[in-house]
């Protein structure tokens, strides 16, 4: 072959180029997950798991009707609601609150006595005896400081104590009024949901967990015997307000934004919404510990007892809900 054959040869060869070599296949990343063991039984038995909010609701419901049928309320009320006297007495004697109230009750036998210690920086400063008797009786009024001072050894002059109350009319009226506010606060709440939604299922969910936060948080406090005053009744509206800012919360993330499956955006929506509701908790805790105010540890307790209300509700029974409408109508 001559030179010339040669060149024109490796003059084709360089025209077409050789098959280039496979490159190598880099494997597909996969993001492994290991699956959390709770969440693969949550993933599982959803549907069974909402025995547990419903069951708690149901004796919820008991809880209540038996408070109202013992005493012909929902609640314990306290004197600004119900109607009574509240007496302050500062004083620096260790006072035994329980011991003082089995005395004085006998003497009452038809009046509800609630008595109270006053204390800063874990110092007792005085007790306050709360009674359903009318402002204007005055017998029975000077029948318990005689039986105060008696039991407290104390002089209890005019000017040494304080008294304060409130007409049973009067407290029936501030009742009403603040009964009104809360059914149109959440009726309001209730319209603002549908309005955004537009979807009645995941309302209708939304408005139940609001509820059932409600009805168990009057339940435990039914239990621990706690009297509900106006105070209490305006950190029921807290808590409506809260309990539906967590709603919305996993309401928006799993229904109107479509990343990942249902259980993922379920699990965004949960870390979101419990790391609101725990530092809650722990604010909530630590302002419960070192307050002195009665009323504001009222507050406290009741949103803290539904804060705890709020986690089964919302990430079990509304969760559930959810879930199974959006499975069930293929979104």
């Amino acid at each position: 072959m001559s030179k010339k054959s040669r060149f024109k040869r490796w003059l084709r060869r360089q025209e077409t180029p050789e098959e280039a070599e496979p490159a190598e296949t880099k494997p597909e990343i996969h993001e492994i997950k290991h699956k959390n063991p709770l969440m693969e039984i949550y993933d599982k038995h959803y549907k069974k798991l909402l025995i547990i909010p419903f069951s708690i609701l149901i004796i919820a419901f008991i809880i209540i009707g038996m408070q109202y049928f013992q005493t012909g309320d929902f609640f314990n009320k306290a004197i600004d609601i119900k109607g009574g006297i509240s007496i302050t007495i500062p004083t620096e004697k260790i006072v035994n609150a329980d011991e003082l109230q089995n005395i004085l009750s006998p003497n009452f036998k038809k009046n509800e006595i609630d008595i109270r210690t006053l204390s800063v920086a874990g110092r007792q400063t005085g007790i306050i005896v709360d009674i359903d008797i009318d402002l204007n009786d005055e017998a029975n009024i000077e029948k318990l400081i005689s039986l105060l001072r008696k039991e407290l050894d104390l002089t209890l002059q005019q000017g040494e104590y304080t008294i304060t109350g409130i007409g049973s009319s009067l407290g029936k009226s501030f009742f009403r009024e603040t009964l009104v506010a809360v059914l149109i606060s959440f009726l309001a709440m209730s319209l603002v949901v549908f309005l955004y939604f537009r979807i009645p299922i995941p309302c209708l969910a939304i408005v139940l967990c609001s509820f059932s936060n409600i009805v168990i948080t009057l339940a435990v406090v039914n239990l621990i015997g706690m009297r509900i005053s106006t105070a209490g009744i305006a950190a029921f509206l807290m808590l409506i307000g809260y309990s539906v800012d967590t709603d919305i919360l996993l309401t928006t993330i799993v229904l109107k934004r479509k990343e990942g499956t249902i259980l993922e955006r379920t699990i965004r929506a949960m870390k979101t919404g419990m790391t609101m509701t725990i530092t809650t908790i722990i604010a909530l805790s630590i302002a419960l510990i070192f307050t002195q105010s009665d009323i504001l540890k009222q507050i406290m307790t009741v949103v803290l007892i539904g804060c705890f209300a709020d986690i089964v509700n919302t990430w079990i029974q509304n969760t559930g809900l959810l879930r199974w409408y959006l499975e069930k109508h293929g979104i």
